[in-house]
């Protein structure tokens, strides 16, 4: 019996042994597809704030010298970080550091910021300014500001700010984007009409995505002139107050809109007002639209809104706590037969 054991596990060994013989063989191309099928997904990315040793493309570089030699000349494993920047940041800072080398060009970097002391991260980040092109920030409890600057990221394409605390004075941070940066999500960042106002009028030129909470109807027309070629425009919040604009705004990109109105605000001394939108913008180019929370539906406004328009508008999406009519809806599709109207079944 024992030597039949041992048989087993010398055939199993050798077994092991070809296989790792025959994989370290395979050409460099195919070891590099393989590769990029083993790092980890996003959801189980966004688990680890650091570098995991367990994970790729971290563990990869400990199987055998040739998967190191590889793994550390493929840049595109290489181009994802969370950094989480908190008391312990010393202890991480030699590992983010070569990981950030590592990268050789375009980084997605995602920051998580616990607290105000950011000067040690900032002189990390310094050398690989120009080679991030995605970056999400997330403020928690203790950061009382946002201590990154947009400007600062030369290569800079996409930008998302979380605040997930009660930071404030983040108008600075976004003040100026680069001139590449094509997409902006502020989520739980509340900026004012003075504060967008006093915006550079070319400092959001090249955004073409927008996701941002409103405080009222008066900042739309900011946010419309400040972003010439903007083609999807996502707001949350309150779409109270009056929109102070003496003629009819036309923005020729807008290809969708949506709007989701943080339904607790809405009562019937501050109701929402989503008609004055419709009333005050021409939008030609108008392809869908997406309303949630809002109250009553305007209809006649958005009818006018489509008739002056003339935009060929293929989808209108109804969500929870939208009130409508039928035959609302039936004028709509006798207008744009091509229409596709999609409704949350509640109301």
């Amino acid at each position: 019996m024992q030597t039949i054991e041992s048989n087993a596990a010398s055939s199993e060994g050798s077994s092991h042994n070809a296989l790792h013989s025959t994989i370290c063989r395979f050409p460099t191309e195919i070891l590099c597809q393989i590769f990029l099928y083993c790092m980890p997904e996003d959801e189980e990315w966004k688990l680890t704030p650091e570098p995991d040793p367990s994970l790729a493309p971290m563990l990869l570089t400990t199987i055998c010298r040739r998967w190191r030699d590889v793994v550390v000349d493929m840049p595109s494993l290489w181009r994802k970080l969370r950094m989480e920047v908190d008391g312990d940041w010393q202890k991480r800072a030699f590992c983010y550091e070569s990981y950030l080398k590592q990268s050789q060009g375009r980084q997605s970097l995602t920051l998580e910021i616990h607290d105000a002391d950011w000067m040690v991260p900032r002189s990390l980040l310094q050398p690989y300014v120009d080679q991030i092109s995605n970056l999400s920030i997330e403020l928690f409890r203790g950061a009382d500001s946002c201590p990154v600057v947009a400007a600062d990221f030369g290569g800079l394409q996409e930008l998302s700010i979380y605040n997930c605390g009660t930071a404030g004075a983040i108008a600075h941070s976004v003040a100026q984007l680069p001139p590449n940066t094509h997409s902006l999500k502020l989520t739980n960042v509340w900026l004012t009409k003075s504060e967008v106002s006093s915006f550079d009028p070319l400092a959001w030129a090249s955004l073409t995505s927008l996701e941002i909470m409103v405080g009222g109807l008066n900042l739309i027309p900011c946010l419309l002139r400040l972003c010439p070629n903007l083609s999807s425009l996502t707001m949350m919040g309150t779409f109270t107050g009056e929109i102070e604009t003496s003629e009819t705004l036309e923005h020729t990109k807008l290809q969708s809109l949506r709007l989701y109105s943080a339904s607790h605000f809405n009562t019937h001394e501050n109701p929402s007002r989503i008609f004055e939108l419709f009333d005050a913008v021409t939008l030609p180019n108008l392809r869908e639209v997406e309303v949630c929370n809002i109250g009553r539906w305007p209809h006649e406004e958005f009818k006018e809104l489509l008739e002056r328009s003339q935009c060929p508008l293929e989808r209108l999406n109804f969500g929870s706590f939208v009130i409508r009519k039928k035959e609302e809806l039936a004028e709509y599709v006798t207008l744009l037969p091509s229409l596709k109207i999609s409704m949350y079944p509640h109301y």
